[in-house]
């Protein structure tokens, strides 16, 4: 795991190397261990690296590293899993200096070409490599988009890297906010891609290879696998067998794709919820392992969130060596004020809290961690997908007229007091089912569950992105079929991964995640939803093939997720922090935002008559952010 960065732009060494080191040292948490320039005066380029050695501690290992007959530079942030296989698969392989994945993917560039290599690339990754024969510049983003890349124009100037905050180093960066982007933001909690917050800078979609030429300046992008493309082959060609038999075909490919994510020349473990997902991947680590595995969870001092007790009976049961972090509401707080910078556009994932947390305590005793990230988008592990299938069915009983007037009733409760009432956390889901009673069809349901403002920007309005594009979505008959392809091509390449990236990548801690190998994204859409999700149930054939490994009475408990109190703690511990940003002179002082139906929320969630945390923590967010990284004239 690394940072990578450069720029494309008619200068003088000294001015390549004094520029692209800066922005490289602005990485310097995602590669603490070595840092390495090339540059190429005839065309303008400059590319920076920082290094999290992983794979070849050596100086064998160094970036950026040129291929043996010199005609390829590159930069590699992330892993080549299959890399040992991919030498052993080389026609003409040269003599090979370490033992490096990225000298290997190197060899595969001289040997295949740049787009037949990364076809056979297992991994997450975001490459850069710069064609010294063709003089063409290639930006390459994995399949799933584990890993980051921004690009785009700074005037003239064509910049690129691991996050923003490398392109803000650049004296031609201007950093005008995008109203469009904050529109999006401000609607999904997260920037969705291939916008930034930022006009003229872009994220490269997952599956993609971006060429720039620096001569013409012009820019060809390219994907060579797409979750649309696993989605249409998948459901043509359907699993024909049991669910048992696809429960050991899953339980082949998880093994495999837990083996190659073990390889590493430093030490490593898993972070463990108790959750299905982590649960699994730790299962399959442990067996494959000669001693304990290494497992790391976070608890908290409130009970109806802290799933540690959980998490600590599966690895006592699998015999892990476990490390528990219980969190305090000072932990939380202190973290805040570091999210805007972690992040470097707003993002507003309240688990970002936690899993910095998680992420800082276990980089005390190890470098790489799994995770279970994947599992909930790939085998229907979210509440909506249940709420949908039930409600899909039973709201054709109900008439258009009084249901709205229906949502307002179960409204009327906080979640809270629903969970008290009923005496279980049943509180959010049946909020969200009042808010998706007045939804025209499957989709909007859908947009509904997921989406939170609509009319705060000033002049602004959300531009289409692929999961608001509906020319770009497969045909699929199922509703909870399409939530789960809406998941997969941007709540979890753009929350989930990206929250994992940057609170992981903030104490040089490797995350990686088995679950995503894209041959288990390509089975999983082979299969029926019937093994995914039924009986108010997902991921059934996860939990089939997991109960080989762990007892049900070890998982027979409701999804928790990896939440933290944030409706009270704006009331109490946050609120004089969150009544600053709030402020309605802080609320205008970019011109961004109309401070009335802000102001609106805070009231009402402050009384208790409703609960607005999601909403209040997306703007708090934004507004940290404003006030960190972005200046009142960047909003012009």
């Amino acid at each position: 795991m690394c940072g990578v960065t450069g720029f494309a732009s008619p200068m003088s060494r000294d001015e390549l190397s004094r520029i692209v080191r800066r922005m490289g040292d602005a990485l310097a948490h995602r590669g603490p261990d070595d840092s390495g320039e090339w540059i190429d005066v005839d065309a303008g380029i400059a590319i920076g690296f920082r290094r999290l050695a992983i794979i070849d501690l050596s100086a064998a290992g160094h970036q950026p590293m040129l291929s043996a007959s010199g005609r390829y530079v590159a930069t590699l942030n992330g892993e080549i899993y299959d890399y040992e296989a991919l030498r052993a698969a080389l026609p003409n392989p040269p003599q090979f200096r370490g033992h490096s994945d990225t000298e290997v993917m190197l060899a595969a560039f001289e040997a295949w070409g740049v787009r037949a290599a990364v076809e056979r690339f297992n991994g997450m990754f975001a490459i850069a490599v710069w064609d010294r024969e063709e003089r063409r510049l290639h930006l390459i983003r994995d399949r799933m988009g584990v890993k980051p890349m921004y690009y785009g124009f700074a005037g003239r100037t064509f910049l690129y890297g691991s996050e923003l905050k490398a392109l803000r180093q650049h004296p031609d960066f201007d950093g005008r906010i995008d109203r469009g982007a904050l529109s999006l933001f401000l609607r999904f909690m997260y920037v969705p891609a291939p916008r930034s917050i930022y006009e003229g800078i872009a994220k490269l979609m997952p599956g993609t290879i971006l060429t720039f030429d620096p001569a013409t300046r012009a820019i060809e992008t390219s994907p060579y696998w797409s979750v649309r493309d696993a989605v249409v082959r998948g459901t043509a060609n359907r699993f024909r067998g049991s669910e048992e038999e696809a429960s050991r075909e899953l339980e082949a490919l998880l093994d495999d794709a837990v083996r190659i994510r073990m390889m590493a020349d430093v030490p490593l473990g898993v972070f463990l919820s108790g959750g299905i997902d982590s649960s699994l991947v730790t299962a399959l680590m442990q067996k494959q392992s000669a001693s304990p595995v290494r497992t790391f969870c976070v608890g908290f001092t409130d009970a109806a969130y802290d799933e540690s007790p959980f998490a600590a009976a599966i690895a006592k049961h699998l015999g892990t060596d476990h490390t528990e972090l219980t969190m305090t509401a000072d932990d939380v707080l202190n973290v805040i004020p570091q999210l805007p910078s972690m992040y470097d556009e707003p993002f507003a994932d309240s688990s970002q809290i936690p899993t910095h947390l998680v992420a800082k305590m276990a980089r005390r005793h190890v470098t790489v961690t799994l995770s279970g990230d994947g599992g909930d988008e790939l085998f229907g592990g979210y509440a909506r997908y249940f709420i949908g299938q039930n409600l899909f069915r039973g709201l054709a009983a109900i008439p258009r007229a009084i249901r709205p007037a229906i949502g307002r009733a179960l409204r009327s409760l906080s979640p809270h007091s629903w969970d008290r009432m009923l005496r279980r956390r049943s509180g959010e889901r049946i909020h969200k089912v009042a808010r998706v009673l007045g939804a025209n069809d499957a989709d909007a349901m859908y947009f509904e569950l997921v989406s939170h403002w609509s009319n705060v920007v000033i002049d602004g309005s959300a531009p289409r992105v692929p999961i608001t594009d509906s020319s770009a979505w497969p045909a699929l008959a199922d509703p909870v079929e399409r939530m789960m392809f809406f998941d997969q091509i941007s709540y979890l390449p753009d929350d989930i991964l990206a929250k994992v990236d940057r609170a992981s990548m903030a104490v040089s801690l490797e995350a990686r995640e088995p679950l995503l190998d894209y041959r288990l994204a390509e089975f999983a859409w082979t299969l029926p939803l019937s093994m995914k999700v039924r009986g108010g149930k997902g991921k059934r054939v996860l939990r089939r093939v997991l109960q080989r490994y762990v007892p049900d009475a070890l998982l027979d408990r409701p999804k928790m997720g990896f939440g933290i109190p944030l409706d009270a703690w704006l009331r109490g511990r946050l609120r004089d922090w969150a009544e600053s940003l709030l402020d309605p002179a802080a609320l205008r002082a970019h011109g961004l935002l109309d401070p009335e139906p802000i102001r609106a929320k805070w009231s009402e969630h402050l009384s208790g008559r409703a609960d607005w945390r999601y909403h209040l923590w997306a703007v708090l967010m934004l507004q940290a952010w404003l006030q960190d990284v972005a200046s009142p004239a960047s909003a012009r």
